[in-house]
């Protein structure tokens, strides 16, 4: 699909995003860790493909889940893999905040 005659797609992402804290030995991105290590299978389901995001500056952990275009309406209609769970398991951790998601698309170019 196209946006514009010279913006197209193949892809669609959808992000799963919070902050994490510094305190404690940074435990709150260790169980950030422990969460999507145990939903990986899950999201990679499908032929999905799942990026980690790790910023130490700002102290973002991002799960990045993309799907061919194709394949994300069934991705979307089946609950994105799990995706309450993993949002609920994150706004679990202590010093975990601001627990978001966003869909968009996404190429290598």
């Amino acid at each position: 699909p196209s946006i514009t005659p010279n913006v197209s797609f193949t892809n669609i992402a959808r992000e799963i995003r919070c902050k994490w804290s510094p305190d404690n030995d940074k435990s709150s991105l260790t169980s950030c860790q422990d969460v999507l290590a145990k939903h990986l299978g899950d999201l990679k389901g499908d032929g999905r493909t799942v990026k980690r995001i790790v910023c130490g500056g700002c102290m973002d952990f991002k799960i990045i889940t993309t799907s061919t275009e194709a394949a994300f309406a069934a991705f979307e209609e089946g609950g994105f893999a799990g995706e309450k769970d993993i949002i609920d398991e994150l706004k679990g951790i202590d010093g975990v905040t601001d627990v978001e998601t966003q869909t968009y698309t996404i190429e290598e170019m």
